[in-house]
């Protein structure tokens, strides 16, 4: 009798434990998160910046969880590619993307049938990194200050003309327009390198673009840089004014790459992987490998990141609108 009274309190206690487990979803993974590898999805080609990011922080991340995160490189489409893929994988905390400014903030202010949102369909588990952007002009001596060349370009409407390689960096130009009243026609490039080659080449007056392909020009004397975005200066151009400095602190736009993950994931993975994110990107030395890369370390808590994206999407969409600015998917 004792004999069968175990047994029933034993099936009993196997039944609580089946049931606790079915009233919460992902109960039993979530517990031993994470059991094997995890992909991280990049939306741009290997070598670039979001790569590199991809890399180093992956290499930190499964260091500290023990087991392999997987780079993957889905380019296309401007990084929507890649956004698109993580947004329709199981929402199990095994699929990461690193996901940057373009993709995200911008394409949700520019694209009203975008397929996807950056913080209604995904969690912003920590930003990466963050990045201001240089405005650049010709290396000859009558163009020096970002006052000169906003006279040059009142003065001279018909050369005053811009390169571009993306919404950002048009969106960018546009708002320092709008908050100078200098004219200027955007001109399409293909990158960004492309871009700066143009200014060296006469072909365009200026551009506001990325540090890495913009920085080798202007040391290299054959562009010259006039002014970073927002307020303070870049420690890989010390003696280039903030866009604040230069007078003109609205002009403070800039670029950031960051870690995300599908809506639905259970909140304890959510909470293990934002935790175990933001050490990784504590260490000292992924932060000297960060900062090496002219980029200022990112790591703060998520809801802080999500606040800058949706402000962020608030700041374009006002920038497109008032620049009556048109944009095709």
């Amino acid at each position: 009798m004792h004999g069968s009274g175990r047994a029933v309190r034993r099936i009993a206690l196997v039944a609580l434990v089946f049931a606790v487990g079915a009233a919460q979803p992902g109960w039993a993974q979530d517990a031993g998160y994470p059991n094997r590898p995890i992909h991280m999805i990049v939306g741009f080609a290997a070598g670039g910046g979001n790569d590199l990011f991809a890399r180093l922080v992956g290499q930190k991340l499964s260091e500290l969880i023990g087991q392999s995160v997987v780079i993957e490189n889905k380019p296309g489409a401007g990084g929507r590619l890649a956004v698109d893929f993580v947004k329709n994988q199981p929402a199990d905390g095994y699929t990461l993307m690193v996901g940057a400014t373009g993709q995200m903030s911008v394409a949700a202010a520019i694209y009203p049938q975008l397929s996807y949102h950056p913080t209604r369909d995904f969690v912003p588990l920590t930003m990466i990194a963050s990045f201001p952007l240089i405005l650049a002009g010709p290396a000859d001596d009558k163009i020096k200050t970002v006052k000169d060349l906003v006279a040059y370009g009142k003065a001279n409407p018909d050369k005053s003309n811009y390169a571009t390689s993306s919404p950002a960096f048009t969106i960018t130009t546009e708002l320092f327009k709008l908050k100078t009243g200098m004219p200027g026609v955007g001109v399409p490039y293909k990158s960004s390198n492309e871009m700066m080659l143009s200014i060296a080449g006469g072909t365009s007056l200026f551009a506001i673009a990325d540090g890495p392909p913009t920085v080798p020009l202007v040391q290299g004397g054959k562009i010259r840089a006039l002014a970073v975005t927002g307020a303070q200066r870049s420690s890989e151009l010390p003696d280039v004014p903030s866009m604040a400095e230069a007078g003109y602190p609205e002009v403070d736009l800039g670029l950031w790459s960051g870690l995300f993950v599908a809506v639905n994931t259970p909140p304890a993975i959510v909470k293990k992987l934002e935790s175990e994110l933001r050490r990784a990107l504590a260490d000292v030395g992924v932060r000297d490998k960060l900062k090496a890369m002219a980029v200022n370390p990112g790591g703060g808590p998520g809801d802080e990141f999500r606040k800058l994206i949706d402000n962020d999407i608030k700041r374009f969409g006002e920038v497109v609108k008032a620049a009556n600015l048109k944009f095709e998917l």
